[in-house]
């Protein structure tokens, strides 16, 4: 296996990032302190170029490459916020990308990646495999950026780490708990990192969406599962099939546990994030949001950062989902 970032790793993308991307802010409702019964701090990288945290890791992944291989092009699969972020970044960069996504990915984000110059080859979520649709263009030499289980992706994400820990203390914050949305583990494992190195006794809880909790049953089972075919979930951007080989490592070793939150859950933390806190959150954005209602996460007289992954919801579906009872 790969070798695993550390947190030195993290403290080099941090400098490759600066200037580069919007250091986010903590945010808190007098709201929800008072429903939740402790200081719950937000961190919206919904705020984030491109919309969500992806561009942290895509950005730090290109940073490096050599010139050779950016020369060659990059190649990536995305339900949306990493092609994003890989279509930005290989902008930036003045290289091609090309972005396999699901053809039932949010209409906004295809449009998106193809705005910012990336090609985008549709695939089918359910019977294709991803790596099956990337591989020509692997073979023809241009270089897979994963969308997770990557040491450069992992260490790009765990920027937020070092923000959160930071601005918390500026706050005379000392954390009892983050809670983080987790697909294949990419932000939960590169946060935790961070966290952990700043405060050993903070909990790091991963947060999933109900019957794609592929991490929290590997936690309890102590290896990769996978995810029971036949289900759907409106929380898209974290949808994955199980977890990564490296994320899983440093999520065994840093994570509390993970829960898995409803679409109804997911749905209430989105209007509850509108209506408090002013912030358009995607589903799967939202997903840490909602957990704080399930009861596993100790809150009363506690401080607890939660990460509001991503924004890029096309507005017909987050209608819906408001107007939804």
């Amino acid at each position: 296996m790969t070798s695993l970032p550390g947190i030195a790793d993290i403290h080099a993308a941090a400098a490759r990032l600066s200037g580069l991307i919007v250091e986010t802010p903590l945010i808190e409702s007098p709201e929800l302190n008072k429903r939740f019964g402790g200081r719950i701090l937000f961190k919206p990288e919904t705020l984030q170029r491109t919309g969500s945290f992806k561009f942290r890791g895509a950005y730090n992944k290109l940073s490096t490459l050599s010139e050779e291989e950016r020369g060659r092009g990059v190649v990536a699969f995305s339900s949306g916020n990493h092609a994003q972020g890989v279509a930005a970044s290989a902008a930036m960069f003045g290289v091609k990308a090309v972005i396999a996504m699901p053809a039932d990915a949010p209409a906004m984000k295809i449009a998106n990646v193809r705005k910012m110059g990336a090609e985008v080859v549709p695939f089918d979520r359910f019977r294709d495999d991803r790596m099956t649709v990337v591989r020509p263009y692997i073979d023809k030499g241009m270089v897979l950026v994963p969308p997770y289980d990557d040491p450069a992706i992992i260490a790009g994400q765990g920027t937020i780490g070092l923000e959160l820990m930071r601005q918390a203390k500026a706050l005379g914050v000392s954390l009892d708990a983050v809670a983080i949305p987790c697909g294949g583990g990419g932000l939960s494992s590169g946060i935790s990192i961070a966290v952990k190195d700043a405060s050993p006794t903070t909990a790091v809880w991963g947060v999933e969406p109900e019957h794609f909790d592929d991490t929290r049953r590997s936690l309890i089972e102590g290896k990769r599962v996978s995810n029971e075919p036949g289900h759907s979930s409106i929380c898209d951007a974290i949808l994955v099939a199980e977890p990564g080989v490296i994320t899983f490592e440093i999520n065994r070793k840093n994570l509390a546990g993970a829960i898995a939150v409803s679409d109804k859950a997911a749905a209430q933390a989105m209007r509850d994030a509108m209506a408090h806190l002013k912030l358009v959150v995607e589903p799967g954005g939202c997903v840490a949001l909602a957990a704080l209602s399930s009861g596993e996460i100790e809150l009363a007289g506690k401080s607890v950062a939660v990460v509001l992954s991503g924004g890029n919801v096309d507005f017909s579906t987050y209608a819906e989902i408001m107007a939804a009872a």
